[in-house]
């Protein structure tokens, strides 16, 4: 009996797969319209509120889909038949050529070699695109120079909010969830003041324009209105703070957090009862603010309203509704009768008293999240942040749209902005503060190295133009006040 070749079986094999691969396909089809009549039976039985022709449409689509699945499924099988075939094959040739036998561990060994020099060339560009990727995004600080100059401890839980005063002297402030409100020399860094007339967290702190008053917002659902005096004691000389680069970073354990036991306010006098008590809202008031002047005030609140007051008579002038959720943030423009709200329903509101008999507002939708704050700057714009871990900065003469956006990676609290330098600072829920310019160009990154920075969440910053030592202050639920040295060259802000 003649025998056949191996290309001879192999090409009858070949045909042979072939056949049975049509053979699979015609049953298939041959199939699909029972397939179809049952499918469409089983589903004539259920409830649904679909019309039948599109009941019908969509079981065919899904009838389409199996089918192709099932194609390539008897294809994948083909593709691993053929692959053995070609593994044997390449086993023979080995023999034949090299005359010693090339066993299965070695073809795989050889396998492993080669796949994990192709893995490593994958790792290598990978790499290489990351770094080009994440270095786009970064700008060069080496010229920012960020300098840790004060630490304000004594409060003995967190700090909600930072402020500077507006007349002299030039004292700094600071609102704790410790029920109090301290007073603090830039300088010395040590407590002038305190505060105890709240009987709630105290979540923001405000200096009067022109008058040694201060206003605090409360869980206690009221802001109150006090006045302070305060005698600057003699500076002492500062010790030597490295400067470092912003970009510098050591990670830090909350072990290395301040002890509020060791307070440093119990020797300062104490303010017990306010001037005046604003009582409206039904909520927590979360922040306040003066409007120009210093006549009237607005605060806001979780329940959902901002409150616009006399100052002299502690009347409700006007009642701000319209937020869906609560508020998070109030704050007035320096110059004019305009205030601005946010809130966790993910908008934040303008409010216009420039004219008496007309109170205009206008509903801005630019994030996701929580928008955490609102400020006015220099000129006609508005920047918001936002648990979205935005930052936008709008044009009030056209609010469609931001003009710039700021993207980072953690949620932002409570912003300022420097307007004589036009320089953003962010507080984030990682620990970061970080400075951007107007257009959205990140300048800079307060250290945390050498156990310098927060240790814990950053709630708020604030600048202070023009004191000579200090031109930042932040806060945060390390229970403590920090204050800084930025120094930015104005070709760095230009460019």
């Amino acid at each position: 009996m003649p025998t056949e070749s191996g290309s001879c079986a192999s090409a009858r094999q070949a045909k042979q797969k072939r056949k049975s691969h049509s053979l699979s396909i015609r049953r298939t089809n041959s199939s699909e319209q029972e397939r179809a009549g049952l499918q469409r039976d089983m589903l004539e039985g259920q409830d649904s509120k679909l019309p039948s022709s599109v009941r019908n449409t969509l079981l065919e689509l899904f009838g389409q889909i199996e089918r192709e699945f099932e194609n390539l499924y008897i294809e994948n099988l083909e593709l691993r038949r053929e692959i053995d075939t070609l593994n044997e094959r390449l086993a023979a040739e080995g023999q034949t050529i090299d005359g010693a036998e090339l066993s299965k561990g070695q073809l795989k060994t050889k396998a492993s070699h080669s796949t994990s020099q192709l893995s490593q060339k994958l790792k290598t560009t990978y790499k290489a695109s990351t770094s080009k990727i994440v270095s786009s995004f970064k700008t060069t600080t080496s010229r920012a120079i960020c300098q840790l100059v004060k630490e304000y401890v004594g409060h003995r839980d967190g700090i909600w909010d930072v402020s500077v005063a507006k007349t002299q002297p030039v004292v700094l402030g600071t609102a704790s969830a410790d029920h109090t409100a301290l007073l603090w020399s830039i300088e010395t860094g040590k407590s002038l003041v305190k505060y105890v007339g709240h009987v709630g967290s105290v979540n923001s702190i405000k200096f009067h324009p022109t008058e040694q008053v201060a206003l605090t917002a409360s869980g206690d659902q009221t802001a109150h209105i006090w006045r302070y005096i305060v005698q600057l004691p003699t500076p002492q000389p500062t010790a030597d703070c490295n400067q470092l680069s912003g970009e510098d970073e050591v990670e830090i354990s909350d072990k290395d957090e301040p002890d509020g036991d060791g307070d440093g306010s119990s020797d300062c006098p104490t303010v017990r009862a306010p001037l005046t008590s604003l009582k409206s809202h039904q909520g927590v008031v979360i922040a306040a603010d003066w409007l120009v002047g210093g006549k009237q005030a607005v605060t806001a609140s979780w329940d959902r309203t901002a409150n616009l007051y006399d100052v002299e008579t502690s009347e409700l002038v006007h009642s701000l509704t319209g937020h869906d959720q609560e508020l998070t943030h109030c704050c007035t423009h320096p110059t004019q009768r305009l205030v601005v709200t946010s809130s966790r329903d993910t908008t934040f509101r303008l409010w216009d008293f420039r004219d008496p008999s007309i109170h205009s507002v206008n509903v801005f939708q630019g994030h996701t999240d929580t928008v955490t704050s609102a400020v006015f700057t220099v000129g006609d714009n508005v920047v918001s942040g936002s648990d979205d871990r935005t930052v936008k900065v709008w044009d009030l003469k056209n609010m469609r749209s931001p003009i710039a956006t700021i993207r980072t990676d953690s949620a932002v609290n409570r912003i300022n902005v420097c307007v004589g330098q036009r320089i953003i600072a962010l507080p984030h829920d990682n620990r970061q503060v970080r400075l951007f310019d107007m257009s959205g160009v990140r300048l800079a990154r307060l250290p945390r190295s050498n156990r310098q920075g927060h240790r814990r969440m950053v709630c708020c910053s604030a600048w202070s133009e023009d004191h000579p030592i200090c031109n930042l202050f932040t806060c945060g639920f390390d229970r403590q006040a920090i204050g800084w040295n930025i120094n930015i060259p104005a070709l760095l802000q230009e460019k």
